[in-house]
């Protein structure tokens, strides 16, 4: 499928200093925004009371939570817990508030809203050490999956495109996490699983310009490397636009369709794969370029000469 048809190639490089600045100056306000407002943590780690209940009939999400926020607790996490009929509440922690009397609230709250008994299924307290876990746990795995890409990377093309490559990414994730930090939206599980889901994205569609560069060396002997890098950039933009527009449709209806707790899942991929094609194109190649890439390290080795190859046979 082609949306553009083009008869020379862009000069995406022209635009790498800007873009690279640009860059910069997007993760140096990214880190001030992490390290002055921080990251809006979810109850996932912050820990809190976890409060199962159960309805006789389907039970309305939009209306507990209306409900909940007249009480007090308009933070609440409402979710359906196995069916329609089971509803897990998620409450922040609360100083000088025992767990027994917001579980009482809750309850009493929900029975005298709702036409049907409402019954206590399971209240559970999770402490704060187990968010701070999974904080450590989150973290590693964005560092495991950078230094994976970056070792794979290495080993299928060259150093400098790796570098390239997991720089792009890094750039992708803490624009992000800034983007979090800036409007505040909370980062729970679901964002971390659309981070790591960012990462894996990003780094296919870097692969995908990665593979054109290396063909477009050996094809260009007399091009320069950024005219090489123009042509693999332009030759796969099509399948970068197509790709992104699909991904962004689906994410939009997930944005207006799929609920408050798929919210912020959505969000953070669709800013992501934003920057994401943005920093495939512009970042990647850039830095690589101005790392001094070049044909003779994108081409494989010579054979060694055989043994007696090139002598003249005696007579």
């Amino acid at each position: 499928m082609r949306i553009f048809r083009f008869t020379d190639a862009i000069n995406f490089m022209r635009f790498k200093w800007p873009a690279l600045m640009l860059s910069a100056v997007l993760v140096l306000g990214s880190f001030g925004l992490l390290f002055t407002k921080g990251i809006n943590w979810g109850l996932d780690f912050t820990g809190g009371t976890v409060i199962e209940v159960g309805f006789q009939e389907n039970a309305d999400l939009t209306q507990i939570r209306a409900t909940l926020a007249e009480r007090g607790y308009p933070d609440a996490v409402v979710q359906y817990f196995g069916s329609s009929q089971d509803v897990a509440i998620r409450i922040a922690p609360r100083e000088g508030v025992e767990q027994s009397r917001i579980s009482n609230e809750i309850l009493s709250a929900l029975a005298e809203t709702s036409e049907t008994p409402v019954e206590m299924r399971r209240i559970e307290f999770v402490g704060p050490s187990v968010g701070d876990e999974l904080k450590e746990q989150g973290g590693l795995a964005m560092l495991a999956a950078l230094i994976g890409i970056l070792l794979y990377v290495g080993m299928r093309f060259e150093w400098r495109l790796s570098l390239g490559a997991v720089l792009a990414l890094g750039h992708d994730v803490i624009i992000t996490l800034g983007l979090f930090s800036l409007l505040q939206l909370e980062f729970d599980l679901t964002v971390l699983a659309a981070i790591l889901a960012l990462i894996g994205y990003s780094i296919n569609d870097t692969i995908v310009v990665f593979d054109r560069i290396r063909e477009s060396f050996r094809k260009l002997r007399d091009a320069t490397p950024e005219e090489t890098v123009n042509d693999a950039v332009t030759a796969t933009l099509n399948r970068t636009v197509v790709t992104s527009l699909t991904t962004i449709i689906v994410l939009i209806v997930l944005f207006y369709m799929g609920g408050a707790l798929i919210h912020n899942f959505a969000t953070a991929l669709l800013f992501g794969i934003a920057i994401g094609t943005y920093s495939s194109v512009f970042v990647a190649s850039g830095i690589a370029v101005q790392l001094g890439l070049n044909r003779e390290d994108m081409l494989p080795p010579p054979p060694p000469e055989k043994e007696g190859e090139g002598t003249e046979p005696l007579l």
